[in-house]
């Protein structure tokens, strides 16, 4: 071996290295400057915020108030559903002085404009070019163009992460979402595998038989291909993952009937239906943004069944809880705003009190402390370059 061989070994490792070292930096760094900001949102109510627990995979996340001598309990004979303990970086306990005060204050907030819909965003990954910051890619390279039948064996596949594919006619041609019925021929194929989701992180045994689809159809076409580093981009799925699961964070305000009285479906339907909530395919009520069709935030039951016609007919409810996904928002301090007002206006129409997840109501520290959070996680993200709302984020806060 040549000392021009040996030092190019030599500087290829060093160079490998050094881009380990340089993600794992930037990991840490930005896992800091995640709980500083969760700090400094935390102290405008007391010194500390309302709990807010974050997790990858999280059913929600509910703001809860810590016990103290001037809080008020509302009482409520059904037990409150099991939520994911926080860990010890993610709990804010102030010493806030609980207030009942939401009819009060609705009068005022009715009298002003609500606020105006989030900017447009889109649900859909797929109008986009491939995302090589959060999938593996795999380019095919046919010995002469092809048409997008040619893909069928990869357009069907499932193997356990969201896949697509991409053509382009030449290289100053901008890429092309692939179905089974795109018209023309493409020179250029890319296949795209998303490396995490809500779902975990694309194993190696995953991306090997990624790699294996992808080398099925460029033997079918044929095409040249050069197969991805499995164990690489593992540890680069896992790596992402471990940052978005610092982001998870999902926000529960909770409208609760008091001394064990329940709403009757029928009535809750009509003041969700009447608030623009329309009832979805997984069991709660969406309020849907007209101009995007996008989910700004959600109505779920109170207790662990899913909301049907059925049951709506039949059942009763002792509360609901108003979700926000904050990554999956494009503006999510504004669409807290419009579901905190939403929440309040139907405590109010309901006789129910705002409270959190313990039970004790929330007052306007605590919900003005909440929403800083909200800001702190949007900052968050903005900052890894996973904008809320946007198809990256959708993509990577999505099941």
């Amino acid at each position: 071996m040549s000392s021009l061989q040996l030092g190019l070994i030599v500087a290829g490792v060093a160079l490998v290295v050094g881009v380990l070292i340089y993600n794992w930096w930037q990991e840490r760094r930005v896992r800091r400057r995640i709980r500083e900001a969760f700090r400094d949102a935390g102290a405008s109510a007391s010194g500390t915020a309302p709990r807010v627990t974050s997790g990858r995979g999280a059913e929600r996340v509910e703001p809860t108030l810590a016990q103290t001598e001037a809080a008020t309990v509302v009482p409520a004979n059904p037990p409150a559903m099991d939520e994911p303990v926080a860990d010890d970086d993610a709990v804010y306990e102030p010493p806030l002085e609980i207030q009942a005060s939401i009819a009060t204050d609705l009068a005022e907030e009715q009298d002003s404009a609500a606020p105006s819909p989030a900017p447009p965003a889109s649900t859909d990954r797929n109008v986009r070019v491939p995302d090589p910051d959060i999938e593996c890619i795999v380019s095919l390279q046919p010995v002469r163009p092809i048409s997008a039948g040619a893909l069928a064996a990869g357009l069907h596949a499932r193997i356990g992460k969201p896949l697509r594919w991409f053509g382009r006619r030449g290289p100053d041609v901008a890429w092309q979402l692939l179905k089974s019925d795109t018209a023309g021929e493409f020179s250029e194929v890319v296949a795209c595998l998303l490396l995490a989701n809500r779902a975990g992180a694309a194993s190696k045994e995953l991306i090997d038989a990624f790699a294996r689809l992808a080398g099925s159809v460029a033997s079918s076409l044929p095409a040249a291909f050069v197969p991805p580093d499995s164990a690489r981009e593992a540890s680069r799925a896992e790596s992402l993952d471990r940052l978005c699961a610092d982001l998870d964070v999902q926000i529960g305000l909770t409208v609760l009937k008091t001394g064990g009285a329940t709403i009757a479906g029928t009535r809750l339907r009509g003041v969700a239906e009447a608030a623009g909530f329309r009832l979805g395919q997984d069991g709660r009520f969406d309020w849907v943004q007209e101009e995007t069709g996008a989910v700004l935030y959600s109505l779920a039951n109170y207790r662990p069944e899913a909301f049907t016609i059925e049951a709506l007919r039949a059942a009763s409810t002792p509360g609901a809880v108003f979700l926000l996904d904050v990554p999956r928002v494009a503006d999510p301090a504004r669409a807290f705003d419009q579901m905190k007002l939403a929440a309040r206006r139907m405590a109010h129409t309901l006789d129910a009190v705002l409270v959190d997840d313990n039970r004790r109501p929330l007052d306007d520290a605590a919900l003005a402390s909440i929403r800083q959070q909200v800001e702190a996680t949007a900052a968050a993200l903005t900052e890894v370059n996973i904008a809320p709302g946007s198809p990256r984020a959708m993509a990577l806060f999505g099941s």
